[in-house]
């Protein structure tokens, strides 16, 4: 087996982790029982020793589709022959009470709907990323795997084998008889399986119970503009990615997947980020999710309450709201088409990213306009925040994009801690709280002047990614989006025109997709290029959707990079974090921030274009 591209995957889970199913049948990532776990299924990362549990028909010349139970995270994976046609119904249960059968298991339910075919079924676990040692049991109803700290269980409504250190089983099935297989995968107490196996009945019942939850779920989305069935789906996949017991939600539940096939821009993105918090608190209040956005104003709200010992705050935490995020390497995988390092940690957590500070009091302002007033003990942390802006705001720092080539004085951070000064005299004054008002405006306003004079660069028109460079970055489209900027001002305008270029003439801009930056004109520390970034591009159509408010030249623009940007997505409609030059995904996979960015454009996009044309 090969591996296969990063966009043939689906994506199932219990709101504590994930499973990434290939068209092939195959389940080449899973992390039990977070999301942050060692993995146990890392194909995706080691073809030959990372583990897998796959599921496919044995005969050549099969036919692959996938697709998604309608408004659920419940997958189907089918194979088409002249013989016959089968499928495999991947789900995991969701909205069970603790200790009920079937809670934080993989269900695969496995029938034939026309004709006959035979499957294998293939289960070889290797837990802790593959460097752990395991004992494979063979027991009535399945098999367990012990180690040390941990045992899974497969159940089997089939014989099943042994096959190195994991097992395997041949089952043939006919439409004609209705029979169908059901595997169980999940943690387990002892070699028991009598209250773990799921029988035929009892998988029927969980995936009936499943597609509930999910279809009531999905039926509190308030948005009914063009796009909504990517928007549905986008919705679905940041719920899948949140962390049920705290209402973290994870940039993205994969780590290593390359920017840059072959290159060393393999990073984890199984915690959660401060940056994301205003783009997700928008997002999900926007279309009607107010109960997920709560929860995550909560996990925010207990990081205030932990700030390092200077008053700061990190860049991102743990799902649990852990600070430690050691960075390591796992030299013995040979990482995604032997794209190393693999890494597990983020080694960014220790950065500056003076940034973060403006995103999260914007999305502290969204919660409290669109969701429920914030709490006094609330702001008092914020109003520290604040103040600390004051005290380091002209520091150099490593920005949004975390580069690892030294600090500077990058654009976005100031802009965003000109957002974190103007977002505290919102709220101060919106809710009568007490506030270093003049201080606060005094800051604001110097921020605001240094940026103009120097983050705007004469020679190109536009403004550009730090102090003292020519380079562009596509994080400079959210000035208009975050009220520093008018849409409509012609340093906007012009900044705006200067990205829409193409990179040979200095742009950002190929094909309707967006670069952060160009890797040839600024040092970030790393060596390679990476594929364009799914985020900037709806960035750009939202700055473009501003600006058409006056000029319906550039609205029709917007609309038309973004029905193309919706052409990139995979089969079941989700997105990486980078598409590569062939229109392949690269990057972590799915991507929370992409997801994000696709409700915000169609929102904002649907409400500039009005009434149906």
């Amino acid at each position: 087996m090969s591996y296969q591209p990063i966009e043939n995957y689906g994506v199932i889970g219990d709101l504590h982790t994930v499973a990434l199913v290939g068209l092939n049948g195959s389940i080449d990532w899973h992390c039990p029982p977070r999301f942050d776990s060692p993995s146990v299924f890392a194909k995706i990362l080691d073809d030959e020793k990372g583990g897998h549990f796959r599921i496919s028909p044995t005969i050549d010349g099969v036919r692959h589709k996938q697709l998604y139970w309608p408004d659920t995270n419940v997958l189907i994976t089918r194979f088409l022959s002249p013989d016959g046609v089968g499928e495999v119904i991947d789900f995991m249960p969701v909205g069970l009470e603790a200790g009920a059968p079937g809670r934080h298991q993989i269900i695969r339910i496995v029938r034939v709907v026309r004709g006959a075919m035979t499957f294998r079924m293939q289960c070889s676990p290797a837990f802790d990323y593959a460097r752990g040692e395991h004992e494979t049991e063979i027991i009535e109803g399945g098999a367990v795997f012990h180690t040390v700290d941990i045992d899974l269980a497969l159940s089997s409504s089939h014989p099943t084998r042994l096959d190195g250190s994991g097992v395997v089983s041949e089952l043939t099935l006919t439409a004609d008889s209705n029979e169908t297989a059901v595997f169980t995968f999940g943690r387990v107490s002892g070699a028991d399986l009598t209250h773990f196996a799921v029988d035929g009945k009892r998988a029927q019942e969980l995936l009936e119970h499943t597609v509930s939850y999910w279809r009531t779920w999905l039926s509190q989305c308030t948005y009914r503009g063009r796009w909504r069935e990517m928007v549905h789906r986008s919705a679905l996949v940041l719920k899948l990615l949140t962390y049920e017991p705290t209402g973290a939600i994870v940039a993205s539940p994969t780590t290593s997947l390359p920017e840059g096939i072959g290159g060393e821009r393999n990073w984890d993105y199984r915690y959660t980020w401060i940056r994301d918090a205003a783009f997700t608190l928008y997002g999900l209040l926007r279309v009607g999710f107010t109960e997920e956005a709560a929860q995550f104003m909560n996990w925010l709200d207990a990081r205030c309450h932990e700030p390092n010992p200077d008053g700061s705050l990190q860049i991102m935490y743990g799902i649990d709201g852990a600070h430690e995020l050691t960075e390591e390497t796992l030299d013995h995988l040979d990482g995604y088409r032997s794209s190393r390092p693999v890494r597990i940690g983020n080694g960014a957590f220790g950065q500056l990213q003076l940034d973060i500070y403006g995103e999260l009091l914007d999305s502290v302002y969204l919660y409290n306009k669109y969701g429920s007033p914030i709490s006094y003990d609330l702001w008092q942390h914020l109003r520290r925040l604040v103040n600390w802006v004051c005290d380091h705001w002209k520091l150099t720092d490593e920005g949004i994009w975390e580069v690892r080539g030294g600090q500077r004085h990058f654009v976005y951070s100031k802009l965003m801690c000109w957002v974190a000064l103007d977002r505290g005299l919102r709220l101060a004054d919106k809710r009568s709280f007490p506030a270093e008002r003049d201080r606060w405006m005094k800051v604001r306003d110097e921020i605001y002047e240094e940026i103009m004079q120097n983050g705007w660069s004469e020679d190109r028109q536009a403004f550009v990614q730090s102090y003292g460079s020519d380079a562009l970055d596509a994080s400079n489209l959210m000035m208009p989006l975050v009220f520093f900027l008018s849409p409509t001002d012609p340093r906007a305008l012009s900044t705006l025109d200067a990205t829409l270029r193409g990179p040979a003439e200095g742009g950002l801009v190929s094909n309707s997709l967006v670069y952060r930056y160009n890797t040839r004109e600024t040092d970030d520390g790393l060596s390679g290029e990476e594929g364009t970034f799914n985020i900037c591009t709806f960035w750009l159509v939202e700055a473009l959707t501003r600006a058409g408010r006056t000029d319906r030249r550039r609205l029709e623009q917007a609309r038309m990079m973004f029905e193309q940007m919706l052409g990139y997505a995979n089969h079941l409609g989700l997105y990486a974090e980078e598409t590569g030059n062939s229109g392949e995904a690269l990057g972590n996979f799915p991507q929370a921030f992409t997801h994000l960015g696709i409700i915000s454009a169609a929102f904002n996009l649907d409400r500039a274009l009005g009434a149906r044309d």
